[in-house]
C-alpha cells in the first residue's frame, strides 16, 4: 500500500509540474522574421534612395568625362579620386537612411504585433512570424 501511495503521489507530482511548464510557455515571447533581400528588393523607399545613388554616380561620371581631355593624366586621376571618395560618402549617407528606416518600421510593426524578438530570415530555420511585408508597408 506504501507503494501504490508513492506511485499515485509521483504521478500527481509529474502531472503538476507539466501544468506549470504548460502554463509558463504561454508567456513566451513571439519571434518576428525579416527578409531584407526582400525588404531591399521591393520597398519602393528603398528603389527611391537607390535610383537618387544612381543619379548622383552618373552626375559625377559625366562630368569626370568632360574634365578628362583639358587636364593631366596626374590631375584627372585626383579628380577621379575625389569624385570617387565623394560617390562612396553619398552611398553611405543613403545606406544609413535605409538602415534607420529599416530599423524603425521594425520598431513600430513589432510593438503592433507585440513581438518580444525579430530575427533575420537567413539566419531562422524554422517558425517565428514573418514581419516583411508590414515592415515594407511601414517604410513607405
Amino acid at each position: 500500500m506504501n507503494k501504490q501511495i508513492r506511485v499515485s503521489l509521483v504521478l500527481v507530482l509529474v502531472f503538476v509540474a507539466a501544468l506549470a511548464l504548460a502554463g509558463c510557455n504561454s508567456n513566451q515571447p513571439t519571434i518576428g522574421v525579416l527578409d531584407v533581400n526582400k525588404v531591399m528588393s521591393d520597398s519602393p523607399k528603398v528603389k527611391q534612395l537607390q535610383e537618387q545613388l544612381n543619379v548622383k554616380g552618373k552626375e559625377l561620371s559625366d562630368q569626370l568625362e568632360k574634365d578628362k581631355a583639358g587636364v593631366s593624366a596626374e590631375e584627372f586621376q585626383k579628380r577621379q579620386e575625389t569624385a570617387y571618395g565623394e560617390f562612396l560618402k553619398i552611398k553611405q549617407d543613403l545606406e544609413t537612411q535605409i538602415d534607420n528606416s529599416i530599423k524603425q518600421a521594425i520598431e513600430q510593426v513589432s510593438t503592433e504585433k507585440k513581438l518580444g524578438v525579430v530575427l533575420y530570415k537567413n539566419s531562422v530555420a524554422q517558425g517565428g512570424t514573418d514581419i516583411t511585408d508590414a515592415v515594407i508597408q511601414k517604410m513607405q
